[in-house]
């Protein structure tokens, strides 16, 4: 009896795992993805903005460097500056630069301003104003209204030497032509003296060559004074084309065989083997043999000249064959002097 309980039960729970396998839906496998191994863009950096009442600081540097570069008119005596203080009609007004360099303004008298330029001069007047406490935040403009050393002097090998009127910054090519350009015996080592000595100088090179010339170009200023030196000549005398002197242009470099070429070569007459070569050394002349034939040949180096010297190539026929050195630097003082190549 008790066994056919027991096979009763056990077809019973047979039965209901049968009937429950098949009504359950089929379930998929799940699909786990794989790892995004990508990391999260990071999020744009936002840049606070400054208020209006409290501007970003800028270092002294930036903040200069431009403005000194553009600022470089200086104060002078006799300039009519207008000088502003915000906030403080009273104070501002035109003055104009004494003789002294000064400016007399309210509550604070006197001011050194001369060899400033305009951001220098506001923040020599702001100190002024905050050092003797008559302002807390003081903010100074000043802007030259009217330059009274308004020229630039040019001296030297230039057609008209002497002031050129200027009312801003000019380039030296600009300066040199208002001055009527360069003489034919004019160096191309130009010194410019920037307002005075405490100022430095400038050395330029101001080629032949257009493209050189404005590339190597700079700025000239009110009361800059600009120097163009004689250059250099070198004389070829004797029985060649064209005796005379020649200027030793552009780059200030001039060897034998290119004066010689630029007198137009020896003559047939001459005597190439008794060349000669006289040094000028602090007034003191020094005559050499000059190896011409060797150096046309390429058996012997070409020479440089230097200013002054002296080439001489002497007749082949006798009577002038024992001119000394002294009668060949006389011969100097009567000589064409030819510029250009």
């Amino acid at each position: 009896m008790q066994i056919h309980k027991v096979l009763a039960v056990s077809l019973l729970v047979c039965a209901l795992a049968c009937g429950a396998h098949a009504q359950a839906p089929f379930a998929p496998v799940p699909v786990t993805p794989a790892p995004d191994n990508t990391p999260p863009a990071a999020p744009a950096p936002v840049t606070p903005q400054p208020s209006a009442a409290l501007p970003a600081p800028t270092s002294p540097d930036t903040a200069t460097g431009t403005e000194v570069a553009h600022e470089s008119l200086l104060i002078g005596p006799g300039d009519l500056l207008q000088i502003t203080v915000l906030d403080e009609s009273d104070l501002s007004r035109k003055v104009r630069v004494r003789d002294s360099g000064e400016a007399n303004l309210p509550l604070v008298g006197n001011v050194k301003l001369g060899g400033l330029n305009s951001a220098e001069a506001s923040a020599a007047i702001a100190k002024k104003y905050f050092d003797g406490q008559f302002l807390k935040h003081p903010e100074v403009s000043v802007f030259v209204d009217e330059y009274a050393t308004q020229s630039v002097s040019v001296l030297g090998q230039v057609v008209h030497p002497g002031p050129v009127s200027i009312s801003t910054s000019r380039s030296l090519v600009d300066v040199i032509a208002m001055a009527g350009g360069l003489t034919d015996v004019a160096d191309r080592h130009i010194t410019i003296e920037r307002g005075g000595t405490s100022h430095g100088l400038v050395e330029v090179f101001l080629s032949n060559r257009a493209d050189d010339a404005f590339n190597a170009d700079v700025e000239v200023f009110p009361g800059d004074k600009i120097l163009v030196p004689k250059a250099g000549i070198v004389y070829v005398l004797g029985d060649v084309g064209r005796p005379g002197g020649y200027v030793m242009q552009n780059n200030s470099r001039l060897t034998v065989l290119e004066a010689i070429a630029m007198a137009a070569g020896v003559d047939r007459t001459a005597s190439e083997g008794r060349a000669r070569i006289i040094h000028n050394t602090n007034g003191k002349f020094e005559e050499r043999d000059l190896p011409l034939k060797e150096i046309e040949q390429g058996t012997a180096p070409d020479q440089l000249l230097e200013a002054d010297d002296v080439i001489y190539i002497p007749f082949s026929f006798g009577k002038n064959v024992l001119m000394g050195t002294n009668s060949i630097v006389a011969a100097t003082s009567s000589a064409l002097i030819y510029a250009g190549r």
